[in-house]
């Protein structure tokens, strides 16, 4: 319980480190709210009055603890580009980015373990070079990239979907789903190049190890020793490289948005930001923050269950 306890105490002041540097740094960079929304036109006197409005004329800490403690309680702000709370316009778009990170991250689950243990299987062999150069060559590969070649293919050429026609899961979630198979697609190929490559040089490395050749000396086949041993002993950098994944799968599907017209929180993110639109990007930026912290602190709490020996690591630290 103490190291849980640790590890939660740790998480807070991460994420109170986060909140700091995402409210101060949108203080410090260039760009004027009040000269956005006015125009360089505007007279002093209506600049005056619109920094009074959004807040703008009280002192920096103050203004940080009036965020803070709003945002902790589910007020997020109000936006200076649309004049309306932030959660409500995060709301649709957190759903909407939220289950194509989900998406994109079972598909490379389903797909990187037994590719991974495959490959880790087949050292030396002429399949073996060939999966390891297209490996090589899938990884090199940006999302987006792959989001624009896809769109081409199936959406100019074969005609499997029109870009850009995006259909809300409030309108029908069957054809929102498929929808967003392509784009979980582009994020998660990359994503299970990097897993499979990882995994299998872990494979590779247990399978010398004097339990493996036990195991076979018993008679053990070899797909069982792989499933039932190795992959056990695996299970901790894969649970590690995973929760990378995950936090590079949620900023992955940022970009992957723009190719595909997906009006999540990616997309309201870059227009924010272009928009000097403040309380929106903060609040994107430490949800963020939330989701990676989150992700890496669950992986950490299921590589002790599955490794003992790290708890008594962790003890003797």
């Amino acid at each position: 319980m103490k190291q849980i306890a640790k590890k939660v105490l740790t998480l807070i002041i991460t994420l109170f480190i986060v909140s700091l540097l995402a409210f101060f740094a949108f203080q410090i960079i260039p760009g004027n709210p009040t000269t956005k929304l006015l125009g360089t036109e505007a007279t002093p006197e209506a600049v005056a009055a619109l920094r009074q409005e959004l807040g703008l004329d009280q002192p920096v800490l103050l203004r940080y603890w009036q965020w803070l403690t709003g945002f902790l309680s589910g007020n997020f702000g109000t936006s200076y580009s649309y004049h309306m709370p932030v959660s409500e316009m995060l709301g649709e778009k957190l759903v909407i980015t939220g289950i194509l990170v989900l998406m994109s991250f079972a598909i490379t689950v389903i797909l990187s373990i037994p590719l991974g243990l495959m490959a880790g299987s087949m050292k030396n062999k002429a399949l073996d070079w060939l999966c390891t150069a297209l490996n090589q060559l899938i990884m090199s590969v940006p999302p987006f990239f792959l989001g624009i070649l896809g769109c081409f293919l199936f959406g100019t050429v074969l005609r499997w979907f029109v870009p850009g026609d995006f259909v809300s899961y409030t309108t029908d979630w069957g054809a929102f789903l498929r929808y967003l198979i392509l784009p979980a697609l582009s994020i998660a190929i990359p994503r299970t190049a990097m897993t499979v490559k990882m995994l299998r040089s872990s494979v590779l490395k247990e399978r010398g190890q004097d339990y493996v050749r036990t195991a076979h000396s018993r008679g053990s086949r070899d797909c069982a020793v792989l499933w039932h041993h190795v992959l056990k002993n695996t299970l901790v950098p894969t649970i590690t490289f995973l929760a990378t994944s995950a936090a590079e799968i949620m900023t992955g599907s940022i970009i992957v948005e723009q190719v595909f017209t997906i009006p999540g929180v990616g997309r309201l993110l870059l227009a924010s930001i272009l928009g000097r639109d403040f309380p929106v990007v903060q609040a994107i930026v430490v949800l963020l923050a939330t989701w990676i912290v989150l992700v890496h602190f669950v992986a950490d709490l299921l590589c002790q269950w599955v490794d003992p020996r790290l708890r008594q690591e962790g003890k003797g630290v």
